[in-house]
């Protein structure tokens, strides 16, 4: 790491070390969160097919040594997983902005991580539950805080290294991201299944270590809560989180008791919250008697994004599920006669984003001179109708599969691909536009509701997967592409409206 750092040495007075030319802080930042995202992605590529194995099968080769669950409980719990790590990343901000601060949360989160990473990789269902949901929690308290630490190292929003640094931490993320599944990945699916989540707890291990060894790097605003909670209302937080915990043990208590228990007990709840907890964040804010009719009329314009968003994550998120299952399944494990395990696929979409991400970045700057760059409502809507359109090609290789054929790689490489351009278009833009929409007063809070999208769309899934609806099926890939790119064209077509909302805002 140290390597990494280069000096300033124009030999005048507060020359300091920089990565890259950035503050020093960003390597530390960078490599932590290349790290933890090995470990998530790498624990993500494994997940579903660690669901669904059962016996070893000398003829296929398989480990077996799984759950053996199906694969529509499989897909719930996928996504009921990853929907959780984005509801928690809003309690995640509020430790760092009112208890912890944003270092501490961070450091904590890195061991709560790690510690979950540790217990998938001991056999056992509740071993694997009781992982699941420390990595869930400690990732919401991660995610909410290291953005704003990256923001910290730099002299505000008018600092010209502030958008080059966040890029620089950008790639930090998709570097880790793509590195995970060949390791990882291959390591579970082609070894063992606990090695590799093993391999995850010394991924985040790795970045906890970087980022307690070179904390003083960091900006001392880290350190500082910045709105800490008083004695009253910490008391009163402690005394509705007993509260709350008592009622779910009694609940469950008796549920047990009995002998009425099933996943299902855990997995609606919590999927039902993950969908209603975003509806009542924006009927709050929309609520807000002290907005202005300026703001008011921006967050009926956002309610459009915030629900383009949900559709778009709902398809795009099963690329490690149901993609994930059809790769495994249905898909020649071989390219050019080389092998290419299942778990390899999910590397597919952070080398896209890499290798594509500068072309679009210039993209829009070169039609924006031209004066002909798409509004933010037209990016939505090409964002909604391409994840769609990943959807209606992904039905040609399900029916070609239908008699047992191995389909080409190639096929999933295409919808991959399809789906990141659509993630360009939408992503980028859509946190863009919550910080130039946010009403003054909502502010610090809105970049949580956006990743409510994430949380609405997976728990969309979920509760499908949990109603018996085969996610697998050709019949809900098309209905699910066609409601994409009808809410694609919806948006276009209404989109004078939308922009007539935003205000000023383009």
């Amino acid at each position: 790491m140290a390597s990494s750092l280069t000096t300033a040495s124009n030999g005048t007075p507060g020359s300091e070390k920089t990565f890259l030319g950035h503050p020093r802080g960003l390597a530390t930042l960078f490599f932590t969160e290349m790290w933890e995202r090995f470990s998530y992605y790498g624990m993500r590529a494994l997940l579903v097919l660690y669901l669904v194995s059962g016996g070893a099968d000398a003829a296929t080769g398989s480990q077996g040594g799984g759950l053996a669950m199906t694969a529509a409980t499989a897909t719930a719990i996928y996504s009921v997983y990853v929907s959780m790590v984005y509801l928690m990343a809003m309690p995640g901000g509020w430790f760092g902005d009112r208890v912890w601060g944003a270092r501490k949360t961070v450091a904590i989160a890195g061991f709560v991580i790690m510690a979950g990473h540790a217990s998938l990789a001991l056999p056992g269902q509740a071993m694997f539950f009781v992982g699941l949901a420390l990595v869930a929690v400690g990732s919401g308290l991660l995610k909410a805080n290291i953005s704003t630490m990256v923001g910290h190292l730099y002299d505000g929003p008018d600092d010209p290294r502030r958008d080059g640094g966040f890029t620089l931490f950008y790639v930090g993320i998709n570097l880790g991201a793509f590195v995970a599944p060949f390791a990882v990945g291959t390591l579970g699916e082609k070894v063992n299944w606990h090695l590799g989540f093993a391999l995850a707890a010394v991924g985040m291990g790795v970045g906890l270590a970087c980022f307690l060894a070179f904390t003083k790097s960091l900006s001392p605003k880290s350190n500082v809560v910045p709105n800490p909670l008083t004695p009253e209302e910490r008391k009163g937080v402690l005394v509705k989180a007993a509260l709350v915990v008592a009622l779910a043990a009694t609940f469950y208590g008796a549920v047990v008791a009995l002998g009425m228990y099933t996943l299902k007990w855990a997995l609606v709840p919590i999927t039902l919250a993950g969908l209603i907890i975003p509806v009542a964040v924006l009927v709050r804010i929309k609520r807000d008697k002290e907005l202005d009719k300026s703001e008011q009329s921006k967050m009926t314009g956002y309610i459009w994004f915030f629900v383009a968003a949900a559709v778009f994550w709902m398809i795009y998120d099963q690329g490690g599920s149901t993609l994930a299952l059809f790769a495994d399944g249905k898909t020649a494990d071989t390219v050019f006669g080389f092998g290419f395990p299942a778990t390899w696929y999910q590397s597919l979409n952070p080398l896209f984003v890499m290798s594509l991400a500068p072309v679009f970045a210039w993209l829009w700057l070169w039609l924006a001179r031209k004066n002909q760059e798409p509004s933010t409502v037209v990016k939505f809507a090409m964002g909604l109708v391409l994840v769609g359109a990943s959807f209606f090609v992904f039905i040609v290789p399900m029916n070609m599969a239908g008699d047992g054929t191995k389909v080409s790689p190639m096929w999933l490489v295409s919808i991959y691909m399809i789906q990141t351009i659509g993630e360009l278009c939408l992503s980028p833009v859509g946190l863009s536009v919550t910080t130039k929409m946010a009403p003054q007063k909502y502010a610090s809070q809105m970049m949580g509701v956006w990743f409510l999208a994430v949380t609405a769309g997976d728990c969309t899934t979920g509760l499908l997967s949990l109603a018996g609806v085969d996610l697998n099926g050709t019949g809900v890939i098309a209905m699910e592409a066609s409601l994409a790119v009808f809410a694609g064209f919806a948006i276009f077509m209404y989109r004078k409206k939308v922009q007539g909302l935003m205000g000023g805002v383009r």
